[in-house]
């Protein structure tokens, strides 16, 4: 899900849509500087910084990754001393003065940016799922609206991509949400016999937060030649054919058409 921020109405929706992240923890502060070479004076000169905060909050059972990028940044400050960690939110305060948005990300100003705008990315998860076995870093993809796709298409996709595979459906498990539409292990035809350290894990969401369908995958080990050529090819499988949000570990990207 992405939503850009510019205006007052903006921002009443990022506050309303997040609950200001009460409870939530910054994950990542990321500063770019941008610069373009100047002809007349032969140097190189500033074309802007860039501000990127990688928030981790819950609500209503929700986990939600977002990354808000603040884009023509003037003014950050990120102050910790004495043991304070600014990483911790009770609920962030933006507003809106002169055409800039002025974020505060902790009620003592610790982490502070001024912007001329903003663009949120953010990938939703039901928080009882999001850690199924420990050992890899799960994948996340949210689109943009649409149902979930089948366990025969993504086979059939799959199957025309060169990667053909074996299904095994998995029963739901006790106390998951009713968002869950399909779950199971993919494995390629090739290294059926490798055991379960070949499977991919996925699960299939209907919509979160009112947003499109989301597929988890997870590979049984934190790395390996054969898990991870399985989910590189049901990444791409995907992202070619849906516009949505993924999520890596913490790093939120975009994808299109």
């Amino acid at each position: 899900m992405t939503h850009s921020l510019k205006t007052a109405d903006d921002v009443r929706w990022l506050l309303t849509h997040t609950q200001g992240f009460c409870g939530g923890r910054v994950m990542d502060v990321h500063l770019a500087k941008r610069w373009m070479f100047d002809e007349e004076s032969g140097r190189d000169v500033t074309a802007g910084s860039i501000v990127t905060v990688v928030v981790r909050y819950h609500l209503q059972g929700i986990l939600r990754i977002a990354k808000l990028t603040l884009q023509g940044v003037s003014d950050l400050s990120i102050f910790e001393q004495d043991g304070v960690d600014c990483a911790v939110l009770g609920t962030i305060q933006v507003e809106v003065h002169e055409g800039l948005l002025r974020f505060w990300f902790d009620p003592q100003g610790n982490l502070y940016v001024v912007c001329e705008e903003a663009l949120l990315e953010e990938v939703s998860v039901p928080h009882c799922d999001m850690d199924i076995h420990p050992g890899a870093t799960p994948w996340i993809f949210q689109a943009e609206s649409g149902d979930p796709p089948t366990v025969d298409w993504l086979l059939n996709e799959l199957d025309q991509a060169g990667v053909p595979c074996i299904w095994k459906s998995t029963p739901r498990r006790t106390g998951t949400r009713g968002t869950l539409c399909w779950a199971g292990e993919l494995v390629t035809a090739a290294d059926v016999h490798a055991g379960s350290t070949a499977a991919l894990t996925v699960r299939a969401y209907g919509p979160i937060d009112g947003g499109g369908f989301g597929i988890r995958l997870q590979p049984r080990l934190a790395s390996g030649r054969i898990s991870g050529r399985l989910l590189s090819a049901v990444t791409e499988v995907l992202t070619q054919r849906y516009a949505g949000t993924c999520l890596t570990g913490e790093r939120v990207v975009s994808s299109e058409w």
